[in-house]
């Protein structure tokens, strides 16, 4: 008898590309909301969380429409100068990222989930799976979706 698992990590990595990039960072938002709150970056103070917190400070200072283009842009690997910085960070630091902006969400410093938007069925399907992971594989399935998003550091961009 054969059969192949596959881990969350890589789940995470498949899954999150079967929605659009605004369902993506949708599902991003619902899964934070959902965890109660209980994925934390690194511990203060770490090399990692400081790297994302300076990166989400610079987001933080643009315009709300010009932030959900940055996260459009990270979610699509658009060659922009901020997907190229993000691509260039550590699973463990665009974790971090991902946290601070779903922070500045809920605290109005970061452009806001539209009050009606709804995940789609895709959405909905796989929020209900990461609900039924435990604490690690959820940490792992958004490790792996993180993962995948930003720009590859191009010769001669700066980045």
């Amino acid at each position: 008898m054969t059969f192949t698992t596959t881990s969350a990590y890589d789940q995470g990595k498949a899954d999150i590309k079967t929605l659009s990039v605004d369902d993506q960072l949708g599902l991003l938002w619902f899964v934070y909301t959902e965890m109660g709150k209980s994925v934390t970056p690194a511990a203060p103070g770490a090399a990692g969380s400081e790297i994302a917190q300076g990166l989400f400070d610079r987001v933080k200072e643009l315009p709300h429409e010009e932030q959900l283009q940055v996260m459009r842009d990270i979610a699509s690997k658009a060659n922009t100068e901020i997907s190229r910085i993000y691509g260039s960070l550590s699973p463990e630091t665009k974790l971090a990222f991902w946290y601070f902006l779903a922070v500045g969400m809920d605290e109005g410093t970061i452009i806001p989930m539209p009050a009606d938007y709804q995940l789609p069925e895709a959405g909905k399907a796989l929020l209900g799976k990461i609900e039924g992971m435990d604490f690690q594989q959820q940490i792992d399935f958004l490790r792996g979706t993180v993962l995948e998003m930003g720009a590859e550091a191009a010769p001669g961009a700066g980045i």
